[in-house]
C-alpha cells in the first residue's frame, strides 16, 4: 500500500523534523493528512557471518551481523521514471526532494507535490521502492527534455549518461557569504568529532556513508546516512529544504570523498563550503574554484587541508 503525502510535504519527513529537533512551520502541519504506512523494508537485516581470526586456523562460531539493505529505488516524476537509484530504504521523500533540487529539476521544494513512496516485495531479494513526485508542467516539459535514464550504480554520479557533452560541468559562481572567510580548520573539524556518533545506521553495519549540516560555528545539526555518498547528501538536502533551512548559513560535511558530483549538487544549491574525511579530486576541485566554493578535504583531527 503506498504512503501519500499531503500537499507539499511529507509526513516522514515531519517525523524526520522532529527527531532533529526541528519545529515545522506551522503550514506544515496544517496541511498534513492522516497517513498508512507502506510494507515496510528495514533499513538493516540481520544476517549471519562466520568471525575469523589472522592466527587461527579455523573459523569461529557463526553470528548473526547486521548488514545494510541496498534497494533499487525508482524516482517517477509526473508519472515518467527518471531514475533508478541504489540506495538505503530510509528517508526516500527527503531523497527524492534533495534529488530534484540538486539535478535542477525543480527550483524550489514545494514544487515537488503529492510525494508518494511505496515499496514492493519487502522481505524478499526482489525488494524495491518508488517514489513518485509532482512538479510543475514547466519543470517537468524541461525534465522530459533533457531526460536521461540514470540506471545507477552504488555510488555512481553519472550512470546514464550518454555524451561527455551531457556532463554539466560549468556551475554558476555563487555569492559567498562573509562568514566563509573566517572559517578555520578547527571550526570544521569541530562536526567530525560527533559526526561518527551520530551515524545511527553506520555503527551497526559499518557500510554507510554519512551527510551532514554544520553552522558556521561548526556545530552539527541534521545527519543523513545512505550507502551511496550522493543519496545521502540528497536526502540532507531535502530534509533541510523540507524543513525550510537549506537557505540558511552552513555548510556541508560528509565521511566520503569529495566527488565531482557532490560539488556540482551543493554549488546548484549555493552551499558555500563543503568539508569531507577523505581528499577531493582533480574535477571536484575545479567546480569548487569555478563556483567560489570553499573545499576542505582529509578531515580528521587534528588537521584538515584547505584547497580552495
Amino acid at each position: 500500500m503506498p504512503e501519500r503525502f499531503a500537499r507539499r510535504r511529507h509526513p516522514h519527513a515531519l517525523r524526520g523534523m522532529a527527531a532533529a529537533g526541528i519545529v515545522p512551520p506551522m503550514s506544515v502541519i496544517e496541511f498534513a493528512r492522516p497517513f498508512v504506512l507502506p510494507d515496510f523494508i528495514e533499513p538493516l537485516q540481520c544476517l549471519p557471518a562466520q568471525p575469523w581470526r589472522c592466527d587461527a586456523r579455523e573459523a569461529g562460531h557463526p553470528q548473526d551481523v547486521q548488514i545494510a539493505a541496498e534497494v533499487p529505488v525508482a524516482l517517477v516524476f509526473n508519472g515518467i521514471s527518471h531514475a533508478v537509484m541504489m540506495a538505503t530504504p530510509q528517508d526516500l521523500a527527503e531523497f527524492a526532494v534533495g534529488f530534484a533540487l540538486s539535478e535542477g529539476i525543480v527550483e524550489q521544494a514545494h514544487e515537488c507535490r503529492d510525494v508518494e513512496v511505496s515499496t514492493h516485495g519487502a522481505g524478499t531479494p526482489e525488494a524495491s521502492c518508488t517514489v513518485q513526485v509532482e512538479i510543475p508542467p514547466r519543470h517537468f516539459m524541461r525534465l522530459k527534455e533533457r531526460r536521461r535514464a540514470l540506471v545507477g550504480r552504488t555510488g555512481c554520479g553519472v550512470c546514464g549518461i550518454d555524451s561527455l557533452q551531457a556532463l554539466d560541468l560549468r556551475p554558476e559562481r555563487m555569492q559567498v557569504p562573509e562568514w566563509v572567510g573566517s572559517l578555520d580548520a578547527a571550526t570544521v573539524l569541530r562536526p567530525f568529532a560527533e559526526l561518527g556518533e551520530r551515524q545511527t545506521l553506520n555503527r551497526h553495519a559499518g557500510s554507510l556513508h554519512a551527510a551532514g549540516w554544520a553552522t558556521p560555528a561548526g556545530e552539527l545539526q541534521d545527519v543523513l546516512e545512505d550507502v551511496g555518498r550522493h543519496n545521502a547528501l540528497d536526502k540532507l538536502l531535502g530534509r533541510r529544504a523540507l524543513a525550510g533551512q537549506l537557505g540558511k548559513p552552513g555548510f556541508v560535511v560528509m565521511t566520503s570523498r569529495t566527488s565531482y558530483e557532490l560539488v556540482r549538487k551543493c554549488a546548484r544549491l549555493s552551499v558555500p563550503a563543503f568539508a569531507t574525511i577523505s581528499a577531493p579530486t582533480t574535477l571536484a576541485l575545479q567546480l569548487a574554484r569555478e563556483a567560489g566554493m570553499q573545499l576542505w578535504g582529509l578531515c580528521r583531527p587534528p588537521t584538515a587541508l584547505r584547497y580552495v
